[in-house]
Order: structure tokens, then sequence, then C-alpha cells
């Protein structure tokens, strides 16, 4: 298993907007083991970072667009395709606008900007999902199939269709790693056809596209850069979509006429199964932390620490653990002994023990406690008992000063018992 990456340097650049036409100033900096790649909008005031992650991703027409609260993030996808390609786990992108730079329409600008900064290895292993069986998604005439894979390894394929006389397309199988992504995937340009430009000019988009960042299917003057140059775009595409997951996929991916929609629908089932493996016991997350490593960050002991094991953590925005109930549990003595249920308090409180691990990680927050302050809009909506495993979630909406803000939730397959915001402030241990 590999070990996490990030950049040994901080890169800036500007650009334009592929679709807003706006020029944006850039800026991308190494981050710390299990932050993922996060982006903030510097103009944007109190902005939280917004995780590439597919919990995050908004509906937006020809585009990827990111969005937490008020604060979005557009066109992120050929950025994230480079981290893909690249094996670059951990950064964070400040941007003075909303949306990326376009640079020349494909991945070798940012591709050449991150191999400029350098790579730095870090501690902790990469995050891997290795998929175990075949998911299907469709829609109309596209389709994606995700396959097991005997390889180590991602291998997309793309079969291309394009409604445009005169234009032909193609099929293209690459097994990507940094070699094949940069010389196969990374340059390839974003396209559109002849017969969209008017429609596209008329909804606003492609403000920033020009004949040398975008190529017209089906203009006599259009020469591509690479053979196949719209269909590896497509792999780009989906590449910097499947990125999303949050894990490093080893799969095969068959993708017809797909877009950005259903990329991110698979994504989406990719997601779900591997949380059903993960909460069924059949993957263990080594970027998480096992109890005697949350014993460490937590002043909690039995019978009051009720987290059994940390899955996931992405910096410091959200983190997910889960706990094992059993009969065995000291409260079931004396609450409801012949029906045992757990409290919807201690629900709250386990919440409560995984935001204190979330919040403790911050650096400057090192010999603190995380005092819970306030407890706000709890919803308890489903009984918890013996046997069941109780899968905790939490987001970061507020991290300002001495004071924290998680919004929590708690399920049982798959089922929400209960949510909550928890507010905490910061003491001396």
């Amino acid at each position: 298993m590999r070990l996490q990456r990030t950049l040994k340097t901080a890169v800036e650049f500007s650009g334009i907007g592929l679709h807003s036409g706006e020029r944006i100033d850039a800026r991308v900096l190494p981050a710390p083991p299990g932050t993922g790649v996060e982006f903030i909008r510097t103009d944007l005031s109190d902005a939280p970072p917004i995780p590439a992650h597919i919990a995050y991703r908004s509906p937006k027409e020809r585009r990827t667009r990111l969005q937490r609260g008020s604060a979005q993030v557009d066109t992120v996808e050929h950025l994230l395709a480079a981290c893909s390609g690249l094996q670059v786990d951990n950064l964070v992108v400040e941007l003075s606008g909303q949306e990326m730079p376009g640079m020349d329409g494909s991945s070798l600008p940012f591709v050449e900007l991150l191999q400029r900064a350098g790579f730095a290895e870090q501690r902790s292993p990469a995050r891997v999902f290795r998929l175990d069986e075949p998911i299907y998604v469709r829609e109309g005439d596209a389709t994606l199939v995700a396959l097991p894979s005997d390889e180590p390894s991602l291998t997309l394929q793309y079969v291309a269709s394009f409604n445009e006389p005169g234009v032909s397309g193609g099929s293209i199988t690459c097994r990507v790693d940094a070699e094949s992504f940069v010389r196969d995937i990374a340059p390839a340009r974003t396209f559109c056809l002849a017969s969209e430009v008017e429609a596209l000019q008329a909804a606003g988009l492609g403000k920033g596209a020009t004949r040398e960042n975008t190529v017209v299917l089906g203009d006599p003057e259009a020469t591509m850069r690479v053979a196949d140059e719209p269909v590896r775009h497509k792999l780009l595409d989906l590449l910097g979509d499947l990125h999303l997951l949050g894990a490093e996929l080893h799969a095969h991916v068959i993708a017809t006429r797909s877009g950005h929609a259903l990329n991110a629908e698979l994504v989406r089932r990719l997601q779900d199964r591997m949380q059903k493996l993960e909460t069924g016991g059949f993957i263990t997350r080594e970027s998480g932390l096992d109890i005697s490593e949350v014993m460490k960050m937590l002043p909690h002991r039995y019978p009051f620490l009720l987290i059994d094991r940390v899955l996931e953590i992405d910096g410091y925005s959200r983190a997910v653990a889960i706990k094992n109930v059993s009969i065995n549990e000291p409260f079931f003595v004396g609450h409801f002994p012949d029906a045992p249920i757990m409290p919807g308090v201690l629900q709250l409180e386990a919440m409560a023990q995984l935001a204190g691990v979330l919040i403790l990680r911050k650096m400057e927050n090192t010999g603190k406690l995380a005092a819970l302050w306030a407890i706000d809009k709890v919803k308890l909506r489903g009984r918890v008992v013996p046997g069941d495993q109780l899968r905790l979630e939490v987001e970061t909406t507020r991290m300002k000063g001495e004071i924290a803000q998680v919004r929590g939730t708690a399920s049982v397959a798959g089922k929400t018992v209960s949510e909550a915001v928890l507010t905490f402030t910061m003491i001396d241990a």
C-alpha cells in the first residue's frame, strides 16, 4: 500500500474561467495527511473549506461543481484528474473567485504546476477501495459499468458517439498510472459541438472559451492536439469525477456516452458499496484511528468511551466512526433492562466524542479539551438496540477561534436514528 502524498512547496497561478470568463487567482498549498483536496474561496469572508468529495457535489451542467453552504467552486474536474493521475492526495486550493482557471482546457498545465512544486510522501497510508462486485448505472443511452479488476490499479475505457454531422466517435482504453496519464489523458482539451455553440453562448456558458482551450467538433478550422482528443478528454473528466470517491479506486470502468451527472451517480454507488463493506467489517480504513489511538486523543474511558473505531477523517471537516452496541453495555442494566434501548443522550455523546477527535486534530488545539457548549436541532428518529452497529458522522460547519460547531448524525443500517448540531468551546486541559 502506497503512502499519501502532498506537495513540497506551494504554487500560484492565474487564469480565465472557461464558463465565467472571469480572471481568477489560485494558490495550491501542501496539506496534512487525511485532508484530501479542499477548496477555499478567499473572496468570501468566513467561507468554510469545500472538500472534493461526492457529498459536496452540486448539480451543474457541463462541469463539476462543489458546494458547501453558500460557497461554490466550479470546473474542478481538470485539477482533480491531475491529482488522481499523479497520486497527489492532500492539497488546499485557494481561489479568488468561483471557477477554477481553465488554463488551456486540459489537465496538462496542472500537471506541470504540481510537478514543479515537487511531491512529498507522508506517513499515512493512502485510502484505497478495491471494488468487489460489478456496479452499473444508466441514463438513456449513456451507461457506466465498474467491474472488479485482478490488477491493483484503475483502468478506464470510454466509448464515444457524437451527434454532429461528419464527426465520428471512438473508443480508448487506458490503465491509469502517472506515465500513461501524462502521455495519453492530461493533454486532451475540453470540447463542444459546432451545433451547440449558439445555445451555449445564449445560456451564458463558455465565456472564457477560445480556439486554443476548446476544440469545436464539426468546425473545419479545429485542429486536434492528440489523436481522438475529445474521447481522451472524456477519460480526463471521468477520472476527475472519480476523485470525489475519496479513495483510490482499483477497478475497470467502462463508460459509454456518459457525462458529469452519470459519473457522479456512479461515484455515489461506489461510495455506498464502500460504506457497506466498511460498516460490515470487511474494510479497515488504514487512514482511520483504532481504539488505542482514539484514547490518546480523548480523556474518556470505560464505561463512558462510546467510540470503537474512527473509520475516516477528512482534514478538520468530516469524520466517520462506529460504535458496536452490545447487550453488555452498562447502561442497559438500568435503562429498560427488559427491552434494552440505547439512550438518545448517549448517541449524542458518541457524536460529541467523535467531534472532539476531529477538532483536536488542529495544531492550535493541542493540549486542550473540546467542551460541549450547546446542543441544538436534536432529532431522535429510531431505536438503537443490542446487536446494532451505530455509524457516527460529524461535519464541521464552523471553526473560528475557540469556538467550533459541527453537524452530527447517527445511523443504523443506513437509516438515520439521531441528529443534532453541537457547539464546542476549547478549554485548557
